[in-house]
């Protein structure tokens, strides 16, 4: 049956008043994506230095993956609240705390000297990230207004992952080229975000122009009639995004037990070519059915996870930096097609929360399979644990792509 008649038809939006956001310049279409990119810098700018804090801290693989989750953890909690606020009050009075929580986060990181200190910086960096990708990615959508929604899901998911790519790429190079590498690290984030705060307050956004009703506090939901589009989403961008999560979590792990390598700038280069990756592929198929491109990154996360079984038991560095790739192939395919069936059918008063239901259902698994492989590969073994790992995540790949494909309507 050919796609006009399947998921990747573009479905009629709901009447929406007309909006200001629709005769801005497309210039500041892109510069709305930017605190979403400056927050996800710091989402993943810890990635290359855990090595050191566990040199100098001291924690197992099992504690790291801990630490890792505490990031989930604040962002699922973020997502229950900030959607909601975001399309009641708008989008300023979520991101601006959100930005100022992200600072803090810097300044934490930048002097910790313990486990807690590492858990309350990634907690609060995934209370920043859960305001970006619902109260960020809907400011985009609003400024690039109707005519520009296909535009604004490719801008605002690339600004997602370039800045989980640009975070441990930059951590890495300052990190082993410059004196005080963590205080170095976050200090160049902090100036970023400062940039991103500067932004969002001279964002061309208004207030809603409804209250909205129900619960300020909830699950992250979607008008009904597009649950449909919402599951469609989650099936293909929550396996790629858990397997983008294994790799920032136990990637420089990976690297250094079996490839013997402690190098930061390897380790954070390695997490940059997968989001660049992500943020490549996306442009490359921004032109393709939304049904292509979700069962074509369902396809690249199962490849993925069998090179990642390869890299482990062959102590292959190039069979892992191809895992990484195809991880982040399908992390960006499957999230832009999920962002893409959002914008064309949800309402903008709903938009927010949308974005947190289709973020919460990726990032539940990514907090929690990463975190369940690290104790598993403290107990059996690294290859045991990664090859586990890999299993269950390729047919979790294997079943969404086949939900896609099989999908008619």
């Amino acid at each position: 049956m050919p796609d006009s008649q399947t998921v990747s038809a573009e479905p009629a939006a709901p009447a929406e008043p007309e909006r200001k956001a629709a005769r801005t310049p497309t210039w500041w279409v892109w510069l709305a994506a930017w605190p979403v990119t400056a927050v996800f810098v710091l989402s993943n700018a810890a990635t290359p230095l855990y090595v050191l804090w566990q040199r100098d801290i001291g924690f197992s693989k099992g504690t790291l993956t801990v630490v890792f989750a505490c990031y989930i953890v604040g962002l699922l909690g973020s997502l229950l609240v900030s959607g909601v606020v975001s399309d009641r009050l708008g989008r300023g009075p979520v991101l601006l705390p959100a930005l100022a929580l992200a600072l803090a986060a810097c300044a934490i990181f930048a002097t910790a000297t313990t486990v807690a200190a590492l858990i309350v910086a990634r907690l609060f960096a995934g209370i920043a990230v859960g305001a970006v990708v619902s109260a960020g990615m809907a400011a985009v959508t609003e400024v690039a207004g109707p005519e520009r929604k296909r535009l604004a899901a490719l801008l605002a998911s690339s600004a997602m992952v370039l800045g989980a790519g640009l975070g441990p790429l930059l951590a890495g190079l300052l990190s082993e080229t410059l004196p005080a590498p963590t205080v170095t690290v976050f200090a160049v984030e902090a100036v970023l975000l400062a940039t991103a705060v500067l932004v969002v307050l001279r964002m061309p956004v208004g207030r809603p122009a409804s209250p909205g009703k129900g619960a300020w506090v909830r699950v992250p939901g979607v008008p009904r009639g597009n649950g449909i589009h919402l599951a469609l989403g989650i099936a293909v961008f929550a396996p790629g995004i858990t397997a983008t999560s294994f790799v920032l979590s136990l990637g420089p792990t990976l690297l250094t037990e079996l490839l013997g390598t402690t190098s930061r700038i390897v380790s954070g280069g390695m997490a940059f070519v997968m989001f660049l990756a992500a943020t490549g592929v996306q442009f490359a198929v921004r032109k393709l059915s939304r049904r292509t491109i979700l069962t074509t990154g369902a396809s690249s996360t199962t490849l993925s996870m069998a090179a990642l079984i390869a890299a482990v038991h062959a102590s292959s560095a190039a069979l892992l930096v191809a895992s990484a790739l195809l991880a982040g192939a399908g992390q960006g395919m499957g999230q832009l097609g999920g962002l893409s069936l959002l914008n064309s059918t949800v309402p903008a008063q709903r938009l927010a929360e949308a974005n947190a239901a289709l973020n919460a259902g990726g990032y539940l698994p990514a907090g929690l399979l990463p975190v369940s492989t690290g104790y598993v590969m403290d107990a059996v073994g690294l290859p045991t644990g990664a090859t586990a790992f890999g299993a269950v995540l390729a047919g979790l790949a294997v079943v969404g792509g086949v939900v896609v494909r099989v999908r008619r309507g």
